[in-house]
């Protein structure tokens, strides 16, 4: 037994339970790279002030969750608690807007880390796939990442998920509102760290789970009512899109998200099937983001889709991923056939076919267990007396039957038998 184990709030991934990470990521990943979407990858860590400034001091994402930790040199840095941020802080630097042709289209793949109470479907370390349209105020952008995340679930087998839609408005209308807004929290009884949070930003509140909140919500002014003109007809197109694509929402005129940098567009993925911890993803607009980190103005539209709830969601509805087995061919070798096999196994990896061969020495029997624990569609036996003959025996290891073939043509026949 070892003497460590994986920190409070994690989980290590193993095979064979590792493959369906894997899938989903390559499923919500697939739909990304058909639309223009590049790979980005950015630090684990990144400085705090991008997060406090850019995920906002009232979150509790920064005023709880952050792991924050101070260099030698005395810089102050935090584990990277959601992408956006550190996305668009790449691309700023990299200069990607002024390359020409915006958007910016990224998406990422990584982990991610909060301290948060460890729960099902909540943990301190968790993997996303997010992507990114950075430079251009479109609805049809906002509209087209709602529909490839639709499709990229859909492609996995989902089905019992639901889309929320809402607009938070823009910096006409939602000051407005803010205000009428904090005049109705200030009527209420609530705890003084949510009076600041009231005061800082009111629309958070709104995003208040504990029922002791949310009961006295009830009727209270929602932003929908407020927004200008611009931002109505904006909703509306982005509503009429995702319409016009056959993917059904929901709106939701509470759904606030936990990140201060979101404005009009917001959405997000729920489902039902995973407890009080229901959403799987979600995103929306953030056109002053790139301001507020010090960049030009460039408004922005993303996402990021949990990889972890996502596999909980498909086994609540008990979808089962097609997942090729890890190994198409396996090599038995007894005695001097080993050197023999293994070039056999080589060639084939190199021609794209997954192939292995029993390790340690092993005799027939503890070797042909080996090739059943691979899942190998195919196992090549070969001793001396084969070798002599210039033939192997190739067992079809699902009905059993097994036949000499010659050796100079088994990585053909095998090739065939795979196509």
């Amino acid at each position: 037994m070892s003497t460590f184990k994986a920190p409070k709030g994690t989980y290590d991934l193993i095979p064979p339970y590792s493959a369906k990470y894997l899938a989903v990521r390559d499923a919500i990943s697939g739909p990304l790279r058909l639309s223009g979407y590049g790979y980005v990858e950015t630090p684990g860590f990144e400085d705090v002030d991008l997060f406090a400034r850019g995920v906002g001091e009232s979150t509790d994402i920064v005023t709880k969750e952050m792991y924050t930790l101070t260099t030698k040199g005395g810089a102050n840095l935090a584990l990277r608690p959601e992408g956006t941020a550190s996305v668009l802080r790449a691309a700023l630097e990299a200069n990607l807007h002024k390359a020409g042709g915006l958007p910016v289209k990224l998406w990422y793949s990584g982990s991610y880390y909060r301290y948060e109470r460890p729960q099902k479907g909540r943990y301190r370390h968790f993997s996303q796939v997010g992507a990114e349209a950075i430079g251009a105020e479109d609805p049809a952008l906002d509209a087209e990442l709602i529909i490839l995340a639709d499709q990229a679930y859909r492609t996995l087998g989902l089905r019992n998920f639901r889309i929320l839609l809402n607009s938070l408005g823009d910096q006409e209308c939602r000051p407005v509102y803010r205000e009428a807004l904090q005049t109705f929290l200030r009527g209420l009884d609530l705890d003084e760290e949510t009076v600041r949070r009231a005061e800082i930003n009111p629309l958070r509140v709104l995003d208040d789970k504990r029922p002791e909140v949310q009961k006295q919500l009830t009727g209270a002014p929602m932003l929908r009512a407020y927004l200008c003109d611009a931002c109505k007809a904006y909703h509306e197109e982005v509503r009429a899109l995702i319409t016009a694509a056959g993917v059904t929402f929901e709106d939701d005129e509470k759904l606030v998200r936990g990140l201060d940098y979101y404005t009009r567009t917001t959405f997000e993925f729920v489902h039902d099937g995973l407890g009080s911890q229901s959403a799987v993803g979600g995103g929306g607009r953030y056109d002053g983001l790139s301001e507020m980190i010090g960049g030009p103005a460039l408004p922005s539209v993303g996402w990021a889709l949990g990889v972890d709830r996502t596999v909980l969601a498909l086994e609540a509805e008990g979808v089962e991923l097609d997942i090729p087995a890890a190994t198409s061919v396996f090599a038995v070798a007894l005695g001097e056939a080993k050197l023999v096999l293994f070039g056999l196994v080589t060639e084939l990896r190199k021609s794209g076919i997954a192939a292995d061969i029993s390790y340690g020495g092993k005799g027939l029997k503890g070797a042909m267990k080996d090739a059943n624990r691979s899942g190998a569609r195919f196992a090549v036996v070969a001793g001396d007396r084969d070798l002599a003959e210039g033939v192997v025996q190739l067992k079809d290891m699902e009905s059993g039957e097994q036949s000499p073939v010659a050796l100079a043509e088994v990585a053909e026949v095998l090739r065939a038998k795979l196509a």
